[in-house]
């Protein structure tokens, strides 16, 4: 095995004999969870996928630099997104589907010896879902599955780098910052501007849930104001994610 290989954290880059080398109880298998979905006049639908991909890369790197083996499979990029159907662009799955389609991926890493498998969802739509699943493979596999979403976990690191919010939104300063750093030819810069909502109704306050169509809370399907986004500020939301994550998987009582 060379150094590049050895180094590599992509599930999907290896052979399945170098996968197996790695299928000890304390490799960490992380599975990005994300969606396809509008974000607005000025977003790629891909954001989801391309994000929460991101963070669990970095996280598995930072893993393997502090000792830890981890490896990352490819991004599941279809996920609950019936609210955001009414904009276009949109591609969803029912909870029966989704719940399957996580499940089945994760049952695979686990008959393949691996016993640490995280749920990294990068699609607020999926949240309810991936605690649950995360609470019901643990059950049914005998194996430890954490399920988290990523800027939830870091609502407080996340908080003292945005000016114009607490957290991540919707097409919004943190969304757009993170793709101006990653992948900047899918963010529409002439769009920007347009991609403010006039009307915007605040989802439910925290402790309550109720599901509601996008086209009900923003005219533009934007929730926030992309306008102070940056490379810069992107980059510095992607690390701070990347080391809470690869902080809290790292230590033997999350799995224990």
């Amino acid at each position: 095995m060379t150094s590049d290989i050895a180094e590599d954290v992509f599930w999907a880059r290896l052979t399945a004999a170098e996968i197996q080398a790695r299928a000890t109880p304390e490799t960490v298998v992380l599975i990005p969870v994300a969606s396809t979905e509008q974000h607005g006049p000025h977003l790629a639908v891909g954001v989801d996928t391309v994000l929460a991909g991101a963070v669990a890369e970095r996280a598995a790197r930072r893993l393997l630099a502090g000792g830890t083996k981890a490896l990352v499979t490819p991004t599941i990029w279809s996920g609950l997104a019936e609210h955001h159907m009414d904009f276009g662009g949109t591609m969803t799955l029912d909870l029966a589907t989704f719940s399957a389609l996580v499940g089945g991926i994760a049952r695979s890493v686990a008959r393949h010896g691996f016993r640490r498998i995280a749920l990294v969802n990068g699609h607020g739509g999926n949240t309810e879902a991936i605690g649950s699943a995360a609470i019901e493979l643990t059950r049914s596999l005998g194996v430890p599955v954490v399920g988290l979403t990523y800027w939830l976990a870091n609502a407080d690191t996340f908080a003292a780098i945005l000016e114009d919010q607490t957290n991540v939104m919707h097409a919004c300063e943190a969304e757009t910052s993170m793709m101006l750093a990653l992948a900047p030819d899918c963010v529409r810069m002439d769009r920007i501007e347009a991609a403010v909502p006039k009307r915007f109704a605040p989802p439910a306050p925290p402790g309550f849930k109720r599901s509601r169509p996008f086209a009900e809370m923003t005219d533009t399907g934007v929730i926030g104001d992309p306008r102070r986004a940056s490379a810069e500020k992107g980059e510095r939301l992607l690390e701070a994610a990347a080391k809470r994550l690869s902080e809290e998987l790292a230590r033997p009582e999350m799995w224990g």
